[in-house]
C-alpha cells in the first residue's frame, strides 16, 4: 500500500421517504439541498420533467434532475462538469460564492440554464457574471458545453420567449430586458413591478397563459419570512396587476414544519395539470435546524382560464393530481434511494460530490489490487482549514473529500476504511459538512502515543505515535457556537490491528448526530461512540443558502 493512500469501502445506509401511491405523494419531492429549484416539462422528451438547482461551490455543478412522476428522480447530468467551464472557482473564497439560482428553460429543441456566478471578493460586474449554458442532449455531462457570459443587471435571472420569438431575462429587482440567449447581449433593462412589500424582490420567473403576462417573484428573504407572490399584465412591459390574495404561497407566521416556502416555478405535466416547484426547511416555525438546507418541495396549482393560480399549501402529504409512478426514468444516473456503494462500477456515481473542483487523481475507483474499494490520496489542506488564510488564485482543489447529500432526518452513513498511516497528523475520516467552517467529523488519525490529545511522548526517532480515534467539530460559521462539543481522542483499540475500521455517522433523532467507530470484522460487539453534535451547528449560518452533506476525508 502507498503510504498516502487509504482504501475505503463506503456503505450508506439513508431511510428512505415514504413510497407515493396513487394521488398521494410526499415532500420535500427533491430532498436535501436543492435550493432555488426551477422546473420545466417537456412532452417531447418522454413527457419528462427537468429541474435545475442552484449548487454554489458544490461540483460537479447545476444538476439536470429528471422525473416523470414528481416523486422519482434521477440525476441526468451536470450542466458544470470540467473546471474549464468555469475557472472562476479559484477566485471564490467565501462559502457563499459560486453558481446561484438559476432558470432551465426549453426552446425549439435546446434545452438552457442562465444562472450568474457570484464572488463576494470580486467588485461590480465581476462579481456578478451572468452565465448561459445549452445542449441539445440533457443526458450527458460533455453535452454541455462552456458558458456565454454577459453582464447581468442582478441575481435570479430567468428565460422567457414571446409568441414572436423575442427572448426576455427577468432579475431581481424585478427589471426585464430582451437578450440573445447565444450571444447574452441584453436590450434596455425595465423596472416592471416593485412587488407587495418592496423588499427581497428575487427568483423572477415570466410566463404567459391565456394571452395574459404572469409574473411571479419571491419576497421576504431567503427565511421564514419567504412568500411568493404575483402579478399580471396584458403587455409584457407593464403595467402590473399585483393578485388581491398575494402571497399565493407561503408558511410564514405559522406552526408548519416546513418554512421559508419561495423561489417558486410553474409548469405543467403530462395530463396538463400545474404544478409549483419551491424552496423549503424543514425546521419548523424555529427555524434553527435544517442541516439539509433549503430543499425541493412541489404542490399542486389549479389555474382556470383567464383567472389567477391558486396554490395548494405545502404540506408533508401533497394530496394532488393524478399520475401513474414511473420509476424507469430516461437516464444512466441512479434513482435516489438508500444507497449500498460496493465500487464495482469504475466510474464514481453520479451524484457524489466535491467542495470545488477537485484533484481526480485523488480517487480511484477499485485500484489493481484492491475491487470494490475507493481509494483516496493525502491532501495537505483540512476541511477544517476555515476561510481565514485564503486568498483569491489559492490552489484550493487540494483537499480529499467526497460526499453525497443528507436527504432523511433520520439515517446511517458508515464506512470501512483499511488505512495504515506512517507518520504524525495522517488522517482519514467521515464528515457531516456544511462548509469549512461548519462541519462534525470523526477521524483516524496519527497522534503521540499517549491518551492525551496534547502529548509531547517521544522516542528515539522523535515523537512515538499510534493511530487514535478522533471526534472534533468545527462551528465557526455556526450560530449556535455555545453548544459546540469537546473534541474527544481515544487510542484505537489494540485489538483492531491490522484490521479495517468501521467509522459511524447516525442520525438517531432530528436534532443531534452521533459519531461511532468499529472493528468492520466485529462492528456490533466492538462499536464506541466517540461524541455527538447537534445538527444546528451545520444550519444556516455561514452556510445559509446551502446544505449538507455526509462523506469521506483524507489529509496527510
Amino acid at each position: 500500500m502507498r503510504p498516502n493512500a487509504k482504501y475505503l469501502g463506503l456503505l450508506a445506509i439513508l431511510c428512505s421517504t415514504a413510497t407515493a401511491q396513487n394521488q398521494t405523494s410526499y415532500n420535500p419531492s427533491l430532498p436535501g439541498w436543492h435550493s432555488d429549484p426551477s422546473c420545466v416539462f417537456v412532452a417531447e422528451r418522454d413527457n419528462t420533467t427537468f429541474c435545475t438547482t442552484s449548487s454554489f461551490l458544490l461540483t460537479p455543478g447545476l444538476p439536470v434532475l429528471v422525473s416523470q412522476d414528481l416523486v422519482n428522480w434521477k440525476t441526468a447530468s451536470h450542466a458544470i462538469s470540467r473546471e474549464s467551464q468555469l475557472p472562476d472557482y479559484a477566485q471564490s473564497i467565501p462559502q457563499s460564492d459560486g453558481i446561484w439560482a438559476a432558470t432551465i428553460r426549453y426552446h425549439n429543441g435546446t434545452f438552457y440554464i442562465v444562472t450568474i456566478y457570484r464572488s463576494n471578493i470580486l467588485e461590480g460586474k465581476e462579481g456578478k457574471k451572468g452565465l448561459i449554458f445549452n445542449t441539445t442532449d440533457p443526458y450527458s455531462d460533455s453535452a454541455w458545453g462552456d458558458p456565454i457570459r454577459y453582464d447581468t443587471a442582478d441575481i435570479d435571472p430567468d428565460l422567457f420567449w414571446d409568441d414572436d420569438g423575442t427572448a426576455y431575462s427577468t432579475t431581481a429587482g424585478i427589471s426585464i430586458a430582451t437578450i440573445d440567449p447565444a450571444t447574452g447581449i441584453r436590450g434596455e433593462a425595465h423596472n416592471i413591478w416593485n412587488g407587495t412589500t418592496g423588499e427581497f424582490l428575487e427568483g423572477p420567473h415570466l410566463y404567459k397563459k391565456d394571452g395574459i403576462y404572469y409574473l411571479m417573484i419571491a419576497e421576504g428573504g431567503s427565511g421564514l419570512n419567504h412568500s411568493v407572490t404575483i402579478a399580471r399584465s396584458k403587455k409584457i412591459l407593464g403595467p402590473y396587476e399585483s393578485n388581491p390574495a398575494n402571497p399565493v404561497l407561503t408558511n410564514a407566521h405559522t406552526d408548519q414544519y416546513f418554512q421559508n416556502i419561495g423561489h417558486a416555478d410553474l409548469f405543467q405535466d403530462a395530463y396538463g395539470q400545474w404544478w409549483s416547484s419551491a424552496l423549503c426547511w424543514r425546521s419548523g416555525p424555529e427555524g434553527l435546524s435544517y442541516p439539509m438546507g433549503r430543499e425541493m418541495v412541489v404542490t399542486p396549482v389549479s389555474w382556470p382560464e383567464g383567472d389567477w393560480p391558486t396554490f395548494a399549501p405545502v404540506r408533508g402529504r401533497v394530496e394532488g393530481w393524478t399520475r401513474p409512478l414511473v420509476k424507469d426514468i430516461p437516464g444512466d444516473g441512479s434513482l435516489f434511494n438508500d444507497d449500498v456503494i460496493d465500487f464495482e462500477d469504475p466510474s464514481l456515481p453520479s451524484h457524489f460530490a466535491f467542495w470545488r473542483f477537485p484533484n481526480r487523481e485523488s480517487y480511484a475507483v477499485s485500484p489493481a489490487g484492491h475491487p470494490g474499494t475507493l481509494q483516496l490520496t493525502q491532501s495537505w489542506g483540512s476541511i477544517m482549514d476555515g476561510v481565514d488564510n485564503f486568498t483569491a488564485g489559492f490552489d484550493r482543489i487540494d483537499r480529499t473529500l467526497i460526499m453525497r447529500l443528507q436527504v432523511d432526518t433520520l439515517f446511517e452513513y458508515s464506512v470501512d476504511a483499511d488505512f495504515s498511516p506512517k507518520t504524525q497528523g495522517e488522517e482519514v475520516g467521515v464528515t457531516v459538512f456544511l462548509n469549512e467552517v461548519q462541519n462534525i467529523n470523526l477521524g483516524i488519525v496519527m497522534l503521540p502515543s499517549n491518551t492525551t490529545f496534547n502529548s509531547t511522548a517521544t522516542g528515539r526517532n522523535g515523537p512515538r505515535v499510534r493511530p487514535h480515534l478522533r471526534f472534533r467539530v468545527s462551528g465557526g460559521g455556526s450560530l449556535n457556537k455555545k453548544e459546540i462539543p469537546e473534541t474527544v481522542v481515544k487510542p484505537v483499540p489494540c485489538s483492531w490491528a491490522g484490521q479495517p475500521i468501521r467509522l459511524t455517522i447516525r442520525a438517531e433523532d432530528s436534532e443531534r448526530y452521533s459519531l461511532y467507530a468499529a472493528s468492520s470484522a466485529r462492528a456490533k460487539e466492538t462499536e464506541i461512540k466517540l461524541g455527538t453534535a447537534p445538527s444546528s451547528l451545520v444550519s444556516g449560518g455561514m452556510g445559509d443558502f446551502t446544505g449538507g452533506g455526509t462523506g469521506d476525508k483524507d489529509r496527510r
